[in-house]
């Protein structure tokens, strides 16, 4: 089932969206549709006149009974979609004359990528670029956790040497996140364009960023743990590159 394997994803090249809210950005950000299954119970007759309207092909009406089977969501927004995922390199990226990036590598949980996003969509970044991912962008789980971000976020797939490369291309300054680093991250000028590099919260940042990324930067902590949630660390430093930038550009 697509909700439930990535292989079969892969196979079909589709992915479930549920929910209108996640729906309208997917639309907005114009992913194919596919297929539209609607529970006209759970949904203002306006929403459903403007979803037939919009929808004639691929639309089918479903029974609460039916709908609830198939949502992941029992009796909540009434609308569930097949979409086809955007394919994106690094090549299909557009950067703003002073791009700021988010670079994850190795990302395994599908609610800390959707979280991620959701810090990308809030600080209007250019994008986020993944690196060797290690679970499926458009697990159902990411998805939901991105309440939708994943739709209005230019997302790129690539590998660790080939996203170095792409970076010192664009000229733009590498900071890798590690609690090894000597300097702090408010303690950096990110008024330049910039990508912070997030690793996982079990092992960090492989040894090649670490070694290759143009400045390891750390956030001090005063707990009696050394971690945080990746899209908490993520947060913080993106922002603090929206405070130097007055939160322009």
């Amino acid at each position: 089932m697509l909700s439930e394997k990535s292989r079969e994803r892969k196979k079909q090249d589709l992915f479930i969206i549920e929910g209108l809210r996640e729906f309208k950005l997917a639309v907005s950000g114009k992913f194919s549709i596919q297929s539209v299954f609607i529970c006209p119970e759970l949904l203002l007759p306006e929403e459903v006149t403007n979803i037939s309207t919009s929808f004639k092909a691929g639309l089918v009406e479903v029974s609460l009974q039916v709908y609830n089977r198939m949502a992941y969501r029992n009796d909540a927004e009434g609308i569930i979609a097949l979409a086809r995922p955007k394919h994106q390199g690094l090549s299909d990226l557009t950067l703003s004359s002073n791009p700021l990036i988010l670079v994850l590598e190795a990302v395994e949980k599908p609610g800390n990528l959707g979280a991620l996003l959701r810090t990308a969509d809030a600080a209007r970044l250019d994008a986020v670029i993944i690196c060797d991912p290690l679970t499926d962008i458009y697990n159902p789980n990411a998805v939901r956790s991105s309440v939708g971000c994943i739709f209005t976020v230019p997302v790129a797939v690539s590998s660790t040497r080939e996203t170095l490369e792409w970076l010192r291309s664009k000229k733009i300054s590498s900071y890798a996140t590690s609690l090894g680093a000597d300097l702090f991250y408010h303690n950096c000028d990110f008024r330049s364009p910039a990508a912070f590099v997030m690793g996982t919260e079990s092992t960090g940042l492989s040894e090649q960023w670490l070694t290759m990324a143009d400045q390891a930067i750390k956030i001090p902590m005063s707990g009696k743990i050394d971690s945080m949630n990746v899209s908490v660390s993520a947060a913080i430093v993106v922002f603090e590159a929206r405070r130097q930038r007055n939160f322009g550009n």
